[in-house]
């Protein structure tokens, strides 16, 4: 029997398919609003959803509510607001037409920015919570959304927010509670840069994190992002088993320690992959200005400058262009200019 509150995912995409698919398994009341092609695509496959450690679960086709109109959202007691960075105004627009005011907002989306959007255009009507997804969710074709990485969501615990944690239960889609969300959301940023260093290898998660070049830009991308934060006097909160400030050092270590002792550690499996490096092959513009760009724009603020971000970013615009992938030295002569 179905319970807990009825939940909208809206922009039901790579993440929000599995975020939707692993609660509705838990039968908690679950409304997809999305693009038609997964609309489609889930009519007729229905929607399957799985994880590193062998977790699956399918739902026919008639178990699946997949909707394209944002008047789903009427219903909606909770909105796990899953789009791209790029279209939260949109989506704070629908959500300020269609849902009933009051109706808890949790945005489980990259970058920092997106919630203060939300604030500013659905004001004090709707129950505004930041969210954080710590982990890759790779689209396998067929309705088939595959979770490669470990990791909870994160939520701030605002009125309904518990209601749902309990619902979902201890699935692969758990929802914990977090006192410094703004922190937890700077440290998965750092966490994120990997995001465009993945997209311009085209390689999967694991394959490029194997390769010491790329893991360098990686992690000269997050030194220069926690010296901003440290300037800016931002805390970033662990996100995973390593902090921040100690992981460009162990990504910068040799292949064969890299290889042999850290990545072994790390629960990533081979179909792992960057949303970033999905939207590349599929011609959709990228969310880097909420991610490295975040950090170019800190720096301007900071009146400083951070050339690896810059840099990246530049390079990502180029790959959206239609420049193909960078061999791990080519990304670290291109990146670090050495």
């Amino acid at each position: 029997m179905a319970g807990g509150p009825k939940v909208a995912i809206l922009g039901a995409g790579s993440v929000g398919c599995f975020i939707g698919g692993a609660w509705a398994a838990a039968r908690v009341p679950v409304t997809f609003v999305g693009r038609a092609r997964l609309a489609a695509d889930i009519a007729e496959h229905g929607l399957t959803v799985s994880d590193y450690r062998g977790w699956h679960a399918h739902l026919a086709p008639g178990e699946v509510d997949y909707r394209c109109e944002p008047q789903a959202l009427e219903e909606a007691q909770v909105i796990a607001l899953c789009v791209k960075s790029g279209d939260t105004a949109q989506a704070a627009e629908q959500v300020a037409e269609h849902a009933t005011q009051g109706t808890l907002v949790i945005s489980f989306q990259n970058g920092v920015s997106n919630v203060d959007v939300l604030e500013q255009a659905l004001g004090g009507r709707f129950e505004v919570a930041r969210g954080m997804v710590p982990y890759n969710v790779a689209y396998l074709g067929e309705g088939r959304f595959h979770k490669g990485v470990a990791g909870d969501l994160y939520a701030e615990q605002r009125a309904g927010a518990p209601a749902l944690a309990d619902a979902v239960g201890a699935g692969p889609a758990a929802i914990k509670f977090s006192g410094d969300m703004l922190g937890l959301a700077w440290g998965k940023l750092l966490i994120n840069l990997n995001n465009a260093v993945n997209a311009l290898s085209g390689r999967m998660l694991r394959e490029e994190l194997k390769r010491r070049d790329y893991r360098r830009v990686f992690a000269a991308s997050m030194r220069e992002g926690l010296d901003l934060l440290k300037r800016a006097e931002i805390e970033p909160v662990t996100v995973g088993p390593i902090s921040p400030r100690a992981l460009p050092r162990i990504v910068s270590t040799p292949d064969w320690l890299f290889n042999t002792l850290f990545l072994r550690r790390w629960k990533i499996d081979a179909k792992a992959r960057s949303s970033m490096a999905d939207d590349l092959a599929a011609g959709r513009k990228t969310e880097i200005d909420f991610l490295n760009g975040e950090l170019v724009r800190l720096a301007e603020r900071l009146q400083a400058d951070a050339p690896v971000n810059r840099a990246i970013v530049e390079l990502v615009r180029k790959a959206e262009a239609g420049a193909g992938p960078l061999s791990p030295s080519a990304l670290r002569r291109e990146a670090l200019g050495r």
